[in-house]
């Protein structure tokens, strides 16, 4: 009978060579995965592909009631209400019209007012990371970011020196709107310095330095459209291009928000994919802004939108405006535009007397809040601790003004307690 060892010995050795060849190839597939990463999975473009058919079929029963309930109460003709959860798009839906005869769409359009100012902070923040600017660089003066001589010759209050980037952020400037906000104010600032044209950003900036600064920089804080007009000039001083090609290019595009756009002051300037905006039934027609005697309805010409830049003028969807949280809140599974450093420096809390970078508010417990109100437009921003966002932006205004956001506020909590658990389970990100 032959002997059988060399058989098994044969065996044993050609078992263990397939065995190391399955853990090398093992190995260099995980080496090769380390050193290739798989491409980012690219948001789809969102104003494009979404419609309401896209949620209708999956709503919660009676979620629709309640938000048209919300709606019939404060006469809000349309409405845009995105949900997102650990950065994936849940629910995109328009309530209400758009326009007339036109049904409100996940991607129409709508005037965020100073929802802007939380676009603004996120180019701040990214010229921070690399290196262009310090949040403790000083804006006026000699060695000031904004330097122009024009400027330092108009400058009557030695406090102006005093100014940072991040008391601009913070509305720690100085600047108040007691008296009248400059950035709404164009009629009297026409009249006042006998302007045959509304001013540019430079000519308002030049009369604001001419008076003195209501409060020392720094010691406290007043909610300061102007103070985000002068981060927009920064932006632009920096990087040698209009604040607006900045931002797309820089921060929305690279999100994936391809639709955002900025407003016109009046109806025949608006975007083809952009609402039409009510005031309250009440409210009479006021004079237009730049001083013609017209009388206009104030949604209309009733202030120079255009005019506000940073502080004020962009036009989104929802979905796009949740897809840009969700790029700027140190969650995973959408990329961040930012780091995490800055990311965090955006939500730190301090007390609540000073507001956050960007956002009106952030608290302890990781409660964010942004809010945005014009004549024709209400915007309200909340991220919540366990990662939901809820972005809610009407066509209409009302008598309440930014005090409909709290109203707004109330409106997610009741919908999320009742309906959190019966959400759908998808990504319109991406799918």
């Amino acid at each position: 009978m032959m002997n059988a060892r060399p058989t098994y010995r044969f065996l044993a050795a050609c078992t263990a060579s397939l065995v190391l060849l399955v853990l090398l190839a093992t190995v260099v597939r995980a080496y090769r995965h380390r050193q290739e990463p798989a491409e980012p999975r690219i948001p789809v473009r969102l104003n494009e592909t979404l419609t309401n058919a896209t949620s209708d079929s999956l709503m919660p029963p009676g979620f629709d009631a309640k938000v048209r309930e919300y709606m019939r109460y404060w006469a809000l003709r349309g409405v845009s209400l995105s949900v997102m959860r650990n950065d994936s798009l849940l629910i995109a839906k328009g309530y209400g019209k758009a326009d007339e005869g036109v049904q409100m769409q996940p991607g129409h359009i709508l005037r965020i007012a100073s929802v802007s100012k939380l676009v603004t902070a996120v180019g701040i923040m990214l010229l921070q990371e690399e290196g262009k600017l310090s949040l403790d660089d000083r804006v006026f003066g000699e060695d000031g970011l904004l330097n122009d001589s024009t400027f330092n010759a108009a400058i009557a209050d030695s406090n102006y020196y005093k100014i940072t980037v991040e008391q601009l952020l913070r509305h720690k400037g100085g600047f108040t709107r007691r008296g009248g906000d400059p950035m709404f104010s164009t009629r009297w600032i026409m009249m006042q310095n006998r302007l045959k044209t509304v001013p540019t950003a430079e000519q308002l900036v030049r009369i604001q330095l001419a008076q003195p600064v209501a409060f020392e920089p720094g010691t406290w804080q007043d909610y300061s459209n102007f103070g985000y007009l002068l981060l927009s000039m920064i932006i632009e001083r920096l990087e040698g291009v209009p604040y607006e090609e900045f931002i797309r290019t820089r921060v929305l595009e690279p999100c994936g928000c391809v639709g955002f756009r900025t407003a016109g002051n009046y109806y025949k300037d608006k975007h083809p994919d952009e609402v039409r905006y009510y005031v309250q039934k009440d409210d009479q027609p006021v004079n237009e802004f730049n001083n013609s005697g017209r009388m206009v309805p104030r949604c209309y010409g009733g202030n120079n939108i255009e005019g506000l830049s940073g502080a004020g003028f962009w036009v989104a969807s929802t979905p796009e405006l949740a897809l840009l949280v969700a790029s700027i809140d140190g969650r995973p599974e959408v990329p961040d535009l930012l780091s995490p450093e800055s990311v965090a420096a955006m939500t730190e809390y301090f007390d609540p007397d000073t507001y956050s970078l960007g956002w009106n508010d952030t608290k302890p417990t990781g409660e964010w809040t942004r809010t945005g109100t014009f004549a024709g437009t209400s915007a309200l921003v909340k991220y919540y601790p366990d990662g939901e966002c809820w972005i809610f932006v009407t066509n209409t205004s009302t008598y309440k003004g930014p005090g409909l956001a709290h109203f707004t506020a109330e409106l997610f909590d009741t919908l999320r307690a009742e309906y959190a658990d019966a959400l759908p389970r998808r990504n319109l990100f991406y799918d």
